[in-house]
C-alpha cells in the first residue's frame, strides 16, 4: 500500500489531538513525538523520500516554518517590557554568543585535532544558534517570568541572522584548507556582513510599519475579514523575508525584527496572530520534525561516532551554559535563572537549514560528519529540552510560593524592579 505512510502519519496527528492537553501538561512535546513518528516512518518505509527530494524538502520545510515562527513570535513581544530588560538578551547576544563560538571552536578542535581550524569553527558556528520553534514550551508558559521568556525569545530571533557571516567565514576558510575554490562566495566578506546585518533590519522595521499601518486601516474601515488578517500576517512574514535576501540582508533578521515592529505598531487586537500559530503553525511544526525524523535522523546515524556524541552533548550543556553564565554577571539575577537562561538554548530548525545550506554549497572534508553532529545535537535537544521544559518552568512557581529558598540577588541598581518582576503580574 503506498497510502500506508501517510495513513500512519495522520493517524499519529489524530491521537495527538485526542490527548493533546494532557500532552501538555506532561513530559512530552510535540516535537519528541513527531520526530519519533518521523523516525517510525523511515524504519518502517524505507525509501519513502526519493534520494535527490530529501534534503530539498527538509530544508524547504524548515525555511517556512523558521520563517513563520519567527515573525509570529516577535509579534508578541512588547517593546516596553523588551526595554525594561533590554541588558540580558544584548549580553546573550553581544557576550554570550562569541564566547560559545569561541569554546566551541576549540572543543570541536580538541575533540578532532586533525580538522582545520575553519571546520571547527564552522561546526562551532552552526550549533550556536538557539530554536524558536523548540523553545515554545517556556517562551508561551506563563509560568516563567515575562523578562525570561522575551529574552530566549528574543536571542533565538537574532542569533539565526548573526550567525550567517560567521558561518560563511568558516566555511570558506574550511574549503580554502584544502585549496577548494567556491563559487557564489561573496568577494568581500566584511562588505557582506555589513549588508546582512543593515539592510536586514532596515527592510523588516520598514515593511512590519508599513503593513501594520495598512493593516490598522483596513480594520478601522471594515474592509477585512478575520480570516484575512490572519492570510494577510503570512504573507508579510514571506514578504520580509524575501525582500530582505533580494537586497542583500539577512532574511531571518528581518524576519525577527518585522513581527517585532508589526506587534508593537498594530493598534487593533493581535488575537489572530495567537489563533494562526495554534493551528497553522502547530501543523507546519509537526511537518518539520516529521521529516526530520524520516530523513535527517537515519542520514546521521550512518556518520555518526563518539566524537559527535561528544560534541552534541557538550554543546547542549557545558558550550552554551558557561559563557551564557558569564555574560550574565552583574544583572541581578538569580543562580537558577541564569542556569534557565543557559539550559534552554535548544538547537533545531535553524542549525538544520545552515548545515544543510554548507552540505549543498561547499565541498568541505567530513561534510557527511557535520551535518551528522548537528543533526545528532538537533536530536537529542528535542528529548532533553522537550522533557525538562514542564519541571524547570513550575519550578518558578514554586519559588515564587517561597518552597524553594530564592539565591542571592545582587546589588546592582537593576536587582530591585528584576526581583519585583518575579512576585507581579508574570505569575498565575
Amino acid at each position: 500500500m503506498h497510502d500506508a505512510p501517510y495513513l500512519l502519519i495522520l493517524l499519529v496527528i489524530v491521537a495527538f489531538a485526542l490527548v493533546s492537553r494532557r500532552i501538555g501538561n506532561s513530559l512530552l512535546s510535540l516535537p519528541m513525538i513527531f520526530m519519533a513518528a518521523g523516525i517510525a516512518l523511515s524504519v518502517l518505509t524505507p525509501g519513502l523520500v526519493p534520494m535527490e527530494m530529501q534534503q530539498h524538502l527538509t530544508q524547504t520545510i524548515a525555511e517556512i516554518t523558521l520563517i513563520i515562527v519567527l515573525f509570529a513570535d516577535a509579534s508578541v513581544v512588547k517593546f516596553k517590557t523588551l526595554k525594561r530588560d533590554v541588558a540580558i538578551p544584548a549580553r546573550m547576544l553581544l557576550i554570550g554568543m562569541p564566547l560559545t563560538i569561541i569554546a566551541g571552536t576549540l572543543l570541536a578542535k580538541w575533540v578532532s585535532p586533525e580538522a582545520a581550524w575553519g571546520t571547527a569553527m564552522l561546526v562551532a558556528a552552526i550549533l550556536t544558534p538557539t530554536d524558536a520553534a523548540l523553545g515554545q514550551a517556556v517562551v508561551s508558559s506563563p509560568s516563567v517570568p515575562e523578562r525570561i521568556r522575551q529574552s530566549i525569545n528574543v536571542e533565538s530571533g537574532l542569533n539565526d541572522g548573526l550567525a550567517v557571516p560567521v558561518i560563511l567565514a568558516a566555511a570558506l576558510l574550511a574549503a580554502a584548507a584544502t585549496g577548494t575554490a567556491v563559487e557564489g562566495a561573496p568577494e568581500n566578506l566584511w562588505l557582506f556582513a555589513l549588508t546582512q546585518l543593515t539592510l536586514g533590519p532596515a527592510v523588516g522595521v520598514g515593511l512590519g510599519w508599513g503593513f501594520a499601518r495598512l493593516l490598522d486601516r483596513a480594520i478601522d474601515n471594515q474592509s477585512i475579514t478575520t480570516v484575512y488578517q490572519g492570510i494577510l500576517f503570512l504573507a508579510v512574514a514571506f514578504l520580509t523575508y524575501l525582500v530582505a535576501e533580494s537586497v542583500g540582508g539577512n532574511g531571518f533578521i528581518a524576519v525577527f525584527l518585522g513581527g517585532l515592529t508589526f506587534g508593537n505598531c498594530l493598534r487593533n487586537d493581535t488575537t489572530f496572530i495567537e489563533e494562526f500559530m495554534e493551528s497553522e503553525g502547530q501543523l507546519l511544526t509537526i511537518a518539520t520534525f516529521t521529516i526530520f525524523g524520516a530523513v535527517m535522523v537515519p542520514l546521521a546515524l550512518d556518520h555518526a561516532s563518539w566524537k559527535t556524541v561528544v560534541l552534541a552533548l557538550l554543546y547542549l550543556s557545558v558550550i552554551r551554559m558557561v559563557p551564557i553564565w558569564l555574560s550574565l554577571t552583574g544583572l541581578g539575577l538569580s543562580r537558577y535563572e541564569k542556569f534557565f537562561l543557559g539550559w534552554f538554548g535548544p538547537r533545531g530548525l535553524a542549525s538544520i537549514l545552515f548545515a544543510l545550506l554548507i552540505y549543498d554549497e561547499y565541498p568541505i572534508p567530513g561534510s557527511d560528519e557535520i551535518l551528522a553532529c548537528v543533526v545528532l545535537t538537533v536530536m537529542i535537544s528535542v528529548v532533553l529540552h522537550g522533557v525538562s521544559a514542564q519541571p524547570m518552568a513550575q519550578r518558578f512557581l514554586h519559588r515564587a510560593a517561597g518552597e524553594l529558598p530564592d539565591a542571592p540577588r545582587s546589588s546592582s541598581p537593576t536587582a530591585k524592579p528584576l526581583a519585583q518582576d518575579d512576585d507581579g503580574s508574570h505569575h498565575p
